[in-house]
């Protein structure tokens, strides 16, 4: 790949991996140290009994998916590809990713975050905290870390795939009523960066052998997850807007109606935030990366100096 095109991908991928960094830290000051982000947190959790026994199984199973064992067997086949592919590196970056994205996870909510007990209804005691969410970390982080490894023929569908199963553990860890919507935001969004710090490695270590080309792009993925994220993302906040009590509201009499748009609007966040997460993943990931091509470059022409005898 040209150093040029090398260096603008490289400064994209900084860019996002600090523009992920400060969302996290927005979320958690909004959700976490305000008592309004605490309530809207609150009432989307408490919307999650409408309908709660007709998506229980559902729910259940997906969960049940997620566990260390599920995390380590996945790992180790992400690391499998990208070895059968002879990428040593990308094998080592994607294991990174997968690793770091949770043991972030696990530190930030059992050692530096805590929970502040704000008057809230219906919160639990101060200290105890749950953001981010660890299972949707796992979803999100091997999904992610499989459109890096894979062929370039599948990435498309695996980035479709991969945002909506990232999407349905998320939404089943609000419906279970483990997490807030603010946890599996978070999560995502640290996923997300662990994703872009990784490629921006992966970018500076690449080799003169590096072919990047727009073939492998999956433009049409890309735009679908893009869409779909903002809308999603725009329908929210929208919903949760409309279903906001105000500062000093009591959940307990609020009406069921309300309850379900702040849920269904905090469903629709989070899986728009899954959406566009992937998008960004899936739209470098074709310079993160390229081919390997060993032949040489053909010879640049020179151009023709314009002469007077040309006239």
């Amino acid at each position: 790949m040209p150093s040029r095109s090398r260096g603008v991908t490289a400064s994209w991928l900084f860019t996002l991996t600090l523009a992920y960094v400060v969302a996290l830290g927005a979320v958690w000051w909004i959700f976490v140290r305000t008592r309004h982000g605490q309530l809207l947190d609150s009432v989307a959790l408490a919307g999650n009994v409408v309908g709660q026994t007709h998506v229980h199984t559902l729910v259940t199973r997906v969960l049940d998916v997620v566990s260390v064992a599920s995390l380590a067997a996945a790992t180790l086949l992400i690391g499998f590809i990208a070895l059968a592919r002879r990428r040593l590196l990308l094998a080592l970056v994607a294991t990174l990713v997968v690793a770091g994205a949770n043991l972030t996870t696990q530190v930030l909510k059992h050692v530096v975050i805590q929970r502040p007990d704000l008057g809230v209804q219906g919160e639990t005691a101060a200290g105890l905290n749950s953001l981010p969410s660890g299972h949707t970390t796992v979803a999100a982080s091997v999904a992610v870390a499989f459109v890096l490894v894979l062929p370039p023929a599948l990435r498309g569908t695996a980035a479709v795939l991969g945002a909506g199963y990232s999407a349905l553990t998320a939404v089943a860890t609000l419906s279970a009523g483990w997490h807030r919507p603010s946890d599996a935001v978070a999560a995502l969004l640290i996923v997300g960066g662990w994703a872009a710090g990784g490629g921006f490695c992966l970018v500076l270590a690449q080799s003169r052998f590096a072919r990047a080309t727009t073939r492998e792009a999956h433009p049409y993925a890309v735009s679908l997850l893009a869409v779909a994220g903002v809308v999603l993302v725009a329908g929210g906040v929208l919903a949760v807007t409309v279903a906001d009590p105000g500062l000093y509201a009591n959940i307990d009499g609020l009406t069921r109606r309300r309850l379900f748009v702040a849920y269904a609007g905090s469903a629709a966040g989070i899986c728009g935030t899954a959406c566009l997460v992937m998008a960004l993943t899936l739209a470098t990931v074709h310079r993160v990366v390229p081919r390997m091509d060993r032949r040489p470059l053909p010879p640049r022409l020179p151009s023709r100096a314009w002469t007077s005898t040309e006239a």
